[in-house]
């Protein structure tokens, strides 16, 4: 775990231009805080120690604004910069490199009450590596957002989307796509 916090100071200090020192990334980035208590979060969680775990994802979104549900999946080195009222569903899973920006809501669609039915079923998005999702978005349900893609401030989406897209507005729609 400590190696890859450490991979996450070293990716914030060469992402973000705003940080001046790996010690005030530790001190004061919310985002790099929420990711560290998930990872201990998760580690209860996939342990079955669950009321622990909710209490340390509880801690972390008092403390950080940032809310990760114990059982979503982040990847290494996944950077939430400006984190406050980031959302991150409970079978969400968030590939390597990602950058997620304040406001971002990767969740389930609330399709009525959908209740116990839908318990231990995978209802929230699978966001690729090295993606970049803008403020304000919201990515929602069960889809795939491909490798590479970027998906503009404000943007919902709700269907999967291709590797390497751009994709803007509400409703999202991809404006280009590089060849792979």
């Amino acid at each position: 775990m400590w190696r890859d916090w450490v991979e996450l100071i070293n990716k914030i200090w060469e992402t973000d231009p705003a940080a001046y020192s790996r010690l005030e990334i530790v001190l004061f980035y919310p985002g790099f805080h929420a990711l560290v208590l998930h990872s201990i979060a998760h580690q209860l969680w996939q342990r079955n120690i669950k009321l622990p775990a909710s209490l340390i994802a509880f801690f972390a979104r008092v403390f950080t604004g940032v809310e990760i549900h114990p059982g979503a999946k982040i990847g290494r080195r996944v950077f939430i910069d400006h984190g406050m009222g980031v959302v991150v569903g409970e079978t969400s899973v968030v590939g390597d490199d990602a950058l997620i920006y304040q406001g971002v809501t990767i969740g389930a669609v609330a399709a009525g009450h959908m209740g116990a039915s839908t318990r231990n079923k995978k209802r929230h998005p699978t966001i690729g590596k090295g993606v970049i999702i803008g403020s304000g978005a919201s990515i929602l349900g069960n889809i795939d957002i491909g490798d590479g893609c970027r998906v503009a401030a404000g943007a919902i989406v709700l269907e999967n989307i291709p590797a390497n897209s751009i994709v803007v507005g509400p409703p999202a729609r991809v404006i280009s796509k590089k060849s792979d």
